[in-house]
């Protein structure tokens, strides 16, 4: 079993889904709708979770040279790498590969865990599910892209793992609103919550102060 997570008051995890070049950046070949407001409320809640202590649990796609996406093809390196702001100081990431090999106490050892993935549903790369599977947290955090794609597919199989699931709905971006807004009230249908970035803040900080009174 993964050790569970060691922090103060509320036990959660930010599950940040590939934050990547492609996605979130001007440059980008594959940008989702509206991507600086979503990037805006993404580095937002790193730099909360940088200051909380808050682990962060991440992915990234590395498809196929032969893959296409959205129309696009994702083979471009530099377009894999995630978006420098959401690396933590302390970080390790594994490669896309059949195994489950992970120390039982990685995250008490480093503040973020990246999964590099062959897919966009992080449960099919065995060591993915088993962090995801094994780990205990009271709440787990989704932001990233897609919406309509790897988001709704991560928050799928938490849910069914009888975990607890809250997607900031203004951090994940999605390529069609109307598919994106359908994804949302399905996800809302099997149990996640869904919140605004600024009202999960506030009602964190909230929460914190009403634990010291």
């Amino acid at each position: 079993m993964i050790m569970p997570l060691i922090t103060f008051g509320k036990k959660r995890v930010i599950v940040d889904v590939d934050t990547q070049e492609h996605f979130f950046t001007e440059r980008g070949i594959a940008r989702v709708h509206n991507h600086r407001q979503v990037l805006a409320n993404i580095l937002r809640v790193v730099k909360w979770a940088k200051r909380k202590n808050i682990r962060m649990i991440s992915t990234a796609q590395v498809l196929p040279s032969e893959y296409s996406y959205c129309n696009c093809r994702l083979n471009n390196f530099d377009g894999q790498k995630k978006i420098s702001y959401t690396l933590r100081r302390s970080y390790v990431s594994f490669g896309a590969e059949d195994n489950t090999d992970l120390r039982p106490d990685i995250l008490v050892r480093y503040d973020q865990v990246i999964f590099y993935k062959r897919c966009f549903d992080p449960f099919e790369e065995p060591r993915v599910d088993r962090m995801l599977s094994e780990l205990y947290a009271d709440e787990f955090v989704l932001i990233g892209a897609a919406t309509e794609g790897a988001v709704r597919a991560t928050a799928l199989g938490l849910l069914a793992r009888q975990k607890n699931v809250t997607v900031l709905v203004d951090a994940t971006g999605s390529y069609n609103r109307r598919a994106g807004e359908i994804t949302l009230r399905l996800l809302q249908e099997r149990g996640a919550k869904l919140i605004k970035t600024q009202t999960f803040l506030s009602s964190c900080c909230l929460n914190l102060q009403t634990s010291h009174v």
